[in-house]
């Protein structure tokens, strides 16, 4: 398969991506995040509606800032609101993809923007791969000196501020951090399927690991062999990329479960 460029750029992408995948996985499954993740590929769809109706750039433009200033909104209202997380992103969740319906719709237009829905891993460029780069080294920049201040967080927001850490940056910053790598993947995965890979590398993880170290390993390393897997038997199968990676994980997932299951002592906390 690697005879195609196509494919060599997808399994470049896979490399790159995946691990990103893999690493914020960690802390949404940590932080009870994946409504907050699937509801930001709700605010996509209406990102992109917005940036082809005004005209902001690119359709990816437009996505990526519709994206930021809603994962910053919800987080802004979350921790405002005397309202329950769930509510919040709720509302939020459900408006965004009605709005983006509905201005997608509009004029019969739709069809130009149902490639976003599943996504097509297979289309990305050189030009795409270079983006994927920049993104993929400022995440673990960013992680680098973010991450025990997540953590802290993530356990005990008290405790957190007690240290000094200002508990709402931080989530904003993570939110952002969450947007930016949901929005400029989910031309190639797929607004349908995207959550999953959100969820499923460290929701894997959890049920054989027992230290945070191992945890985040497994994490990425889960996220990046269902990548490589599934980019494969997609080129064989002839299927959609983005979902063929998405039931390899899941198929890893429900492995690991039946594990914990049958061995509780050996993966307990």
């Amino acid at each position: 398969m690697f005879e195609f460029e196509f494919m060599r750029n997808a399994f470049a992408a896979v490399l790159l991506v995946t691990p990103l995948f893999g690493i914020l996985s960690t802390m949404v499954v940590s932080n009870r995040m994946a409504f907050f993740s699937d509801s930001l590929g709700h605010g996509a769809f209406t990102g992109i509606a917005l940036g082809a109706l005004f005209g902001i750039g690119t359709e990816i433009f437009g996505l990526l800032t519709f994206s930021v200033i809603f994962a910053l909104m919800i987080t802004y209202i979350k921790n405002k609101s005397h309202s329950g997380a769930d509510t919040v992103i709720g509302v939020f969740s459900s408006a965004a993809v009605a709005l983006g319906l509905v201005l997608m719709s509009a004029g019969g237009q739709f069809n130009k923007f149902s490639r976003f829905l599943i996504g097509d891993l297979l289309s990305i460029s050189q030009t795409d791969l270079i983006s994927l780069l920049g993104v993929f080294l400022a995440v673990f920049v960013v992680w680098f000196f973010l991450f025990n201040k997540l953590l802290i967080s993530s356990v005990n927001k008290t405790l957190a501020r007690s240290r000094g850490i200002k508990t709402h940056q931080v989530e904003s910053l993570f939110a952002i951090l969450l947007a930016l790598v949901v929005a400029l993947s989910i031309q190639w995965i797929g607004i349908l399927i995207i959550n999953a890979l959100l969820v499923l590398p460290a929701a894997t993880a959890r049920n054989v690991t027992n230290s945070v170290k191992q945890y985040h390993i497994v994490s990425v390393m889960t996220a990046l062999v269902s990548g490589i897997i599934g980019l494969m038997l997609a080129y064989e199968l002839n299927s959609a990329a983005g979902a063929t990676i998405v039931v390899c994980a899941a198929v890893i997932y429900f492995v690991t479960l039946i594990l914990k299951l049958q061995f509780p002592k050996k993966f307990s906390d």
